[in-house]
């Protein structure tokens, strides 16, 4: 039997991150990961660039989880935003921040990422143990027994930061949740979240393809069953259903139903709902004006271009398919004209650009979300150290844990800083 300080089980950005830490303050550190290269997670996401953090400070970072933002207060002391680019450009991987706020590695390659924080790793004194997964963790005689395929190993203890669910094709199955279940700690149900969403509705899968920069998105809970009629000029107040969750950035239209940021960011509502089919996404599509602005607009185009399809007056501001979606929605004729676009058709189509209710099937479950949303119940962990409240010298970190931020770096930041701080407190 082999015997360590600490082990570190998942090679994600967590269990580097930790591992580096621990092994930096002089502990004897094996980090345990099942794939044949540590941080694969890492080099996916962002579509293979890597939205490390956001342009925020440790404040804005804990405000973008909510409630459970609270937990993170250490983490983002002992490592915040500001800190960890310091920390990646003194290691050779410089960042840049994009519109909006997404900080990305300065070559656009995640592989630099990953391999300033293995460098760090090995710098210390960490023992990689690639392609070696956990098959088996118990804790007996003051110590932790790690059952490996190819040895046991005694660790005093023992840092989880396994992940959670998302990307499976990375080996995240959700595995840790065993682990800690069987020392003790509670679950709560795991969920995809920051993943796209799905709708039956062929009007909105005929709009693959087209986008729309800038949008709100809010999660609707409907009255009754017939949640698919999208009847003309619904009066306000009347099946408005109930409002679930907002958010506002970029909406793309798939051959699946829809997906983008904005999307993204609400459908943890949605894989957490028991009837997602009871729900729609009501889509302001022009955000930055009000129904009466968009009405003001239309009124001098009628004047002056009336025999201009209506279509036409609406695709200056949304693709010219969507528009010609927005008027079918509307309930107007298709050949309409700006001549005989009445007062009442003009309000009924600002109210639809305004409400624009896309049907909702489902989500595309773990295999395309970015998160998991559930896990180890942060009641069970002391956000001060990272370490277990339930089992004695068991440190967790990570997306294992109970938090799930919106899409930009959040989530990345959360890992690095949980890691971090367990690193400091093993």
């Amino acid at each position: 039997m082999e015997n360590y300080d600490v082990a570190v089980i998942g090679g994600g950005p967590a269990g580097l991150m930790g591992a580096e830490r621990a092994a930096a303050r002089g502990r004897r550190v094996v980090l345990l990961e099942k794939n044949r290269r540590p941080g694969i997670k890492i080099l996916l996401s962002g579509g293979t660039r890597c939205n490390l953090t956001h342009a925020t400070d440790a404040r804005g970072i804990a405000e973008a989880f909510g409630p459970a933002g609270r937990f993170l207060r250490s983490a983002l002391a002992a490592l915040g935003p500001q800190e960890m680019i310091d920390l990646f450009t003194a290691e050779g991987a410089p960042t840049k921040i994009e519109p909006g706020g997404k900080v990305f590695p300065a070559s656009d390659r995640a592989s630099d990422v990953l391999a300033a924080l293995v460098r760090r790793a090995k710098r210390s004194g960490v023992e990689l143990a690639l392609a070696e997964p956990l098959l088996d963790l118990a804790r007996e005689d003051g110590r932790y027994r790690l059952t490996t395929p190819r040895r046991t190993i005694s660790a005093e203890k023992v840092l989880l930061a396994t992940g959670g669910k998302s990307y499976p094709a990375c080996g995240t199955i959700g595995d840790g949740y065993r682990f800690a279940a069987a020392l003790g700690h509670t679950i709560v149900p795991p969920r995809p979240a920051l993943t796209p969403i799905t709708s039956h509705a062929e009007w909105v899968t005929a709009l693959q393809g087209v986008s729309v920069t800038d949008a709100v998105i809010e999660v609707i809970e409907t009255n009754g069953p017939d949640r698919t009629a999208l009847t003309p000029s619904p009066s306000p107040g009347t099946g408005e259903g109930r409002k679930r969750l907002k958010s506002r950035g970029a909406l793309l239209f798939t051959h699946f139903g829809v997906s983008g940021p904005a999307v993204l960011d609400v459908s943890r509502e949605v894989s957490g709902h028991e009837q997602p089919s009871d729900l729609l996404l009501r889509c302001d599509l022009l955000p930055e004006l009000t129904e009466e602005e968009i009405l003001d607009s239309w009124a001098d185009a009628s004047a002056t271009t009336g025999r201009r399809q209506v279509a036409g007056l609406v695709d200056s501001r949304l693709p010219r398919r969507l528009a010609e979606a927005i008027v079918a929605q509307s309930g107007l004729p298709g050949d309409l004209t700006a001549a005989e676009f009445s007062k009442r058709d003009r309000r009924q189509m600002a109210r639809r650009i305004k409400r624009f209710d896309v049907p909702v099937a489902g989500t595309m479950g773990f295999r395309k979300a970015e998160v998991t949303a559930g896990g180890v119940t942060l009641e069970e962990v002391d956000g001060r150290t990272m370490q277990s409240r339930v089992a004695p010298n068991l440190y967790l970190a990570g997306e294992l844990l109970d938090l799930d931020g919106p899409i930009g770096g959040y989530n990345f930041q959360a890992a690095f800083s949980t890691g971090r701080l367990a690193g400091e407190s093993v």
